[in-house]
């Protein structure tokens, strides 16, 4: 039986989740693959803490880059774009094949590093950088590589979707779901990657990259994540057929591509509507196929191992056939003209603005919202907020973002309205 050797660096809670899973079914990934995978060395700064594993003697070291001499295929979970960086490439250049779950380094600096791995000839696997232990890399590189692909959606963080499963079943504020979902671990002690949406557009940009042949980075993708969401508009969404959910959504116009993360309403029938709490999901729609629907959970030291050792798996079994990059990390084959810039995108909006109560108010609102090309689907004014405001709850038709970001501009002018329009994206998915 072919022996691998496996090197991690980074011994944290995903590092230890993969660990705890080469130690527990290593048996059953031999007996399904032929090969062994040896865990040979982790390195990390602190390597004496106790992570509640078993290890064998003599297994860790302070020393990345002399683990990466060592080893056969190399684990990156260290995180963050410098220190790691310099691992990754190391490994790559000494022809050495890459594991890693960093979704921040390969969606703003994957360009260089998949240079590099075609360069060195060496294998460079990432399922676990989106998604956790959903195999969306996977489907996109190899179950889908005949299709071609009009759209993915997906819900890609799941603190930002449970904080918004929370505040929709039992009406709680935002504030007080962040905190209880920080003591339960779901999101860190500063929540801004998840809660602000960066997390959501990293994985993204990679899946927008892959699915259209050209390395994006981060430049491009507009970002908005979930602070302004208030039980208002969770209400309102739902008493009009809606749900909110955090998305990731890239589209084919034409020859262009659109490429955002922002809050949306989306019908509370649909199949991401009710995927709840920390879980992920991602629609795919591709032709020939169709829609295809991806769910599991998108984080968490036991998904993201799951993912981690898969790629192990398909590593080790290049290694021992000699197939080297049978399935390339990434292929230059650009499929779009264009990446649509924000403000020029299509789509229906939902708006609440608060104002005074007073007569033609509803009017001047509606005025300005024509006067911008807009067409308004349905409008609908709330109980009186305190003793002389109400709310003003609208949905347009199909519309261009310029547009409503325009008219937004000269209602929040206007001296019957009290506060900042909010605006959120509808998507009648």
């Amino acid at each position: 039986m072919r022996e691998v050797k496996i090197g991690i660096i980074g011994f944290g809670t995903v590092g230890a989740g993969v660990v705890s899973c080469l130690l527990e079914n290593g048996d059953v990934i031999a007996r399904r693959t032929g090969i062994k995978l040896v865990l040979s060395r982790i390195a990390d700064i602190d390597i004496k803490t106790d992570r509640k594993v078993n290890l064998p003697k003599d297994i860790l070291t302070t020393d990345a880059m002399k683990l990466i001499e060592e080893v056969d295929v190399v684990v990156e979970l260290v995180g963050g774009t410098t220190k790691a960086k310099e691992f990754i490439l190391e490994a790559l250049r000494k022809g050495k094949p890459v594991v890693t779950a960093n979704k921040a380094l390969l969606a703003e600096q994957g360009e260089e590093i998949f240079a590099t791995a075609e360069k060195s000839k060496a294998d460079i696997y990432y399922e676990a950088s989106v998604c956790g232990g959903m195999p969306i890399i996977k489907a996109l590189k190899e179950g889908l590589v005949a299709n071609r692909i009009h759209k993915i959606i997906g819900i890609m963080n799941g603190t930002c979707n449970y904080i918004l499963t929370r505040m929709e079943k039992e009406r709680i504020g935002f504030e007080p779901v962040l905190k209880e979902a920080q003591k339960l671990g779901y999101a860190e002690s500063n929540p801004s990657l998840d809660i602000d949406g960066i997390d959501t557009a990293h994985k993204t940009a990679i899946l927008a990259s892959l699915a259209y042949g050209e390395w994006v980075g981060m430049k491009p993708v507009h970002v908005q994540g979930i602070r302004g969401i208030s039980l208002c508009d969770i209400k309102a969404a739902n008493e009009l057929g809606y749900s909110i959910k955090l998305l990731g959504i890239i589209k084919q116009k034409d020859d262009d591509v659109e490429i955002r993360v922002h809050p949306v309403l989306i019908p509370s029938e649909s199949m991401l509507a009710n995927i709840a709490d920390v879980y992920n999901g991602v629609l795919v729609s591709g032709s020939p196929v169709g829609e295809t629907l991806f769910y599991g959970r998108g984080a968490g030291r036991d998904a993201t191992a799951s993912a981690v050792v898969a790629d192990l798996v398909d590593v080790a079994l290049n290694l021992k056939f000699g197939s080297h990059r049978r399935v390339p990390a990434f292929t230059i084959g650009r499929q779009f003209r264009h990446i649509i810039p924000m403000n020029e995108i299509m789509s229906r909006y939902y708006m609440r603005i608060q104002v005074i109560d007073k007569p033609g108010v509803v009017a001047s609102v509606s005025s300005v919202i024509g006067s911008k090309g807009i067409s308004i689907s349905s409008i609908r004014q709330t109980e009186r907020q305190s003793a002389a405001d109400v709310s003003l709850q609208i949905m347009t038709h199909l519309a261009r973002e310029q547009a409503l970001n325009d008219a937004v501009a000269e209602i929040e002018k206007l001296d019957c309205v009290r506060n900042k329009v909010t605006l959120i994206h509808v998507e009648d998915i």
